[in-house]
C-alpha cells in the first residue's frame, strides 16, 4: 500500500509539473506575439503618404496619393516607385527614405534639381508633415 501512495503522489507531482511547464510556455508565446504585434503596429504607423501637387499628367495627376515605402524613388523612368510624367522631372529624380525614424528627401543628380517648398535642395533634407 505505501508503494501505491508514493506512486500516486509522484504521478500527481509529474502532472502538476507538466501543467506548470505548458502554462509557462503559453504565457511566453503570448508575450512574444504581443511584442511582435506592437512592433508591426509601430512600423505601420511610421509610414507616410506622398501627395502629388502641381503636376498635371497621365501617370501622376495632381492630388494623387502614394503610400511611402522605406525607400521610395521618384522620376519619369518606369523603374521608379512613383512615376511622374513631366518633362521637368528626370528619369531618376529623387529619393524619399525613412532613416532613424525620420523621412528624408534626396536629389539623385537630376538635371533641373529637386525643390522642397520652392527651394532647391543640395543635400538630403528631413521632411516634415504637410
Amino acid at each position: 500500500m505505501p508503494h501505491d501512495v508514493i506512486l500516486a503522489a509522484l504521478r500527481l507531482l509529474a502532472s502538476a509539473l507538466l501543467l506548470l511547464f505548458f502554462g509557462a510556455l503559453i504565457v511566453m508565446l503570448w508575450r512574444d506575439l504581443r511584442v511582435v504585434s506592437d512592433e508591426v503596429e509601430t512600423r505601420t504607423r511610421k509610414r507616410g503618404r506622398l501627395v502629388v501637387i502641381g503636376i498635371e499628367g497621365e501617370r501622376a495627376p495632381n492630388g494623387k496619393s502614394y503610400p511611402l515605402l522605406a525607400l521610395t524613388s521618384l522620376g519619369r523612368a518606369p523603374t521608379n516607385t512613383v512615376i511622374l510624367d513631366d518633362s521637368f522631372v528626370s528619369g531618376e529624380h529623387a529619393l524619399i527614405m525613412l532613416r532613424d525614424g525620420q523621412w528624408w528627401l534626396e536629389d539623385r543628380g537630376s538635371s533641373n534639381g529637386t525643390l522642397l517648398n520652392g527651394y532647391r535642395i543640395e543635400e538630403p533634407v528631413v521632411l516634415s508633415a504637410g
